[in-house]
């Protein structure tokens, strides 16, 4: 989730996209790293050092958070996210949601998404949180909140399976994905399920806030038998490895890894490879068919596929329902409304752009792949067992689109649906009316819905 990077992309693209879209735009207040590149100019303030990333922090999170805009040295893309979503000010007023901090640091230096970075842990009212400074040298390239690592976390000593690192080959870039494999306690070969995020530049848990949905499922499947492959997506690996690619599409960020790890799977003796199956999350569940498609002709298959909260329609006309819904349930981004609307309005002359040409995060070809490509059509191509969930509190991706996806699948008995009062897009309790400040609580996936993914894989 996302506030605002250097190069946010709304729907996800490498580096350029934002968690779920600018500034507060498709999903929670948080803000995903997107690996910006370029050179920062000007004499302002650097960011050298731990000690100066605190002391930005402090002045992000007091009263004169607008200081910091136009003082700050940043790279041309994050002074431009900046500067399009209304300054440094805005920004703070998106963190207040969280409550006064209670403790700010000692921040420390690491790595995020392939880029030094400098982590400020902060105990807010709601919740802690880490802010994260992603650096290009002494410029600031992106910023993202993170789970907080302020305290020593005991080790689970009633864990009931056991974790192994799986580094997942991605040769378009020529480097190995970090991942892990969870796999039950005794026993296999074990069926087995790869998790493909939704958008931005997601861990391999897909940490949003107080949530983490593919911890989640990692550590409950494995109580059932079943085998859990999770991975750090590319754009958050190597995101400065993609931020240039103008070629970069939905193709590159997710359909190719999810192919690679069910290669990656079959070939290991504890892994059934008749039985693996794919769970995707809002943009990885909506590439499920193109999943599917690639994976024809490769000589490995996956079992089946479990989609969750995926979008039916179109990725701009979701996210213009998003804005104008934000807007009403939060009345702090109104002035980010008109914004976000413009620059998705710049998708009615995509021909005409360059290939460098950014819009709303992403470069053209990535929006072009998307309105090429028909989900329903294609969803209705599957011959293997589907699985369907959608919380019926989810704003992001609504009742709307799991109607279409009913229509689309009618008369098709590989298909089964299923709906969930009171569950949000993370499949969390939680509103509608409560938009983003319903994934502020530390929370879990609902057991009804990890007992459903469980029953499914185990049924076929």
């Amino acid at each position: 989730m996302i506030l605002i990077s250097g190069k946010e992309n709304l729907m996800k693209k490498a580096p350029k996209r934002s968690a779920q879209t600018l500034a507060a735009f498709l999903a929670v207040l948080v803000l995903m790293l997107c690996a910006a590149q370029g050179e920062g100019s000007g004499t302002q303030q650097t960011l050298s050092s731990p000690e100066d990333a605190e002391n930005f922090v402090r002045l992000l999170l007091g009263p004169d958070a607008a200081s910091l805009d136009g003082n700050v040295l940043m790279t041309p893309q994050m002074e431009s996210a900046t500067g399009s979503m209304g300054g440094f000010s805005v920004l703070a007023s998106q963190l207040a949601s969280l409550g006064r901090p209670s403790e700010i640091g000692p921040a420390y230096e690491t790595v995020l998404g392939g880029m030094k970075a400098y982590r400020v842990p902060c105990r807010f009212l709601l919740m802690p949180l880490d802010i994260a400074l992603a650096m290009d040298g002494d410029a600031l390239a992106g910023l993202t909140t993170q789970p907080f690592t302020g305290d020593s976390v005991p080790a689970n000593a009633e864990k009931s399976f056991i974790s192994a690192d799986l580094g997942l080959p991605a040769p378009e870039i020529d480097e190995v994905l970090p991942g892990t494999l969870t796999l039950p306690m005794s026993g296999g070969p074990f069926p087995a399920v790869v998790l493909v995020h939704g958008s931005g530049p997601c861990d391999r848990d897909e940490t949003s806030f107080g949530t983490a949905p593919f911890r989640d499922i990692a550590e409950s499947l494995p109580e059932k038998g079943i085998a859990v492959y999770r991975f750090d997506k590319r754009t958050y690996a190597f995101g400065d490895k993609v931020a240039n690619d103008t070629d970069f599409t939905l193709m590159d960020e997710s359909i190719l890894d999810a192919v690679m790890a069910v290669r990656l799977l079959s070939s290991r003796d504890d892994i059934d490879p008749d039985r693996i199956f794919i769970l995707g999350h809002s943009l990885g569940a909506s590439a499920i068919p193109a999943i599917d498609s690639e994976l024809n002709g490769t000589g490995f298959k996956a079992r089946g596929y479990i989609l969750m909260a995926p979008g039916a329609r179109r990725l701009d006309v979701m996210m213009r329902e998003q804005v104008e819904f934000l807007a009403e349930v939060m009345p702090e981004s109104k002035a980010q409304r008109d914004i976000s609307l413009a620059e998705l309005d710049r998708l009615e002359g995509l021909d005409s752009l360059e290939d460098g040409d950014m819009v709303a995060g992403a470069y053209p070809a990535y929006w072009k792949w998307l309105f090429s490509y028909d989900i329903l059509a294609s969803a209705a191509l599957i011959d293997k067992p589907c699985l369907l969930l959608q919380g019926e509190e989810d704003y992001q991706v609504t009742m709307e689109d799991l109607s279409l996806f009913r229509e689309a699948v009618a008369g098709r008995d590989n298909w089964t649906l299923i709906s969930y009062p009171g569950l949000t897009h993370m499949f969390t309790p939680g509103k509608k009316s409560d938009g983003p400040n319903a994934y502020l609580a530390q929370q879990r996936m609902d057991g009804t819905v990890l007992s459903d993914i469980a029953d499914f894989i185990l049924a076929h």
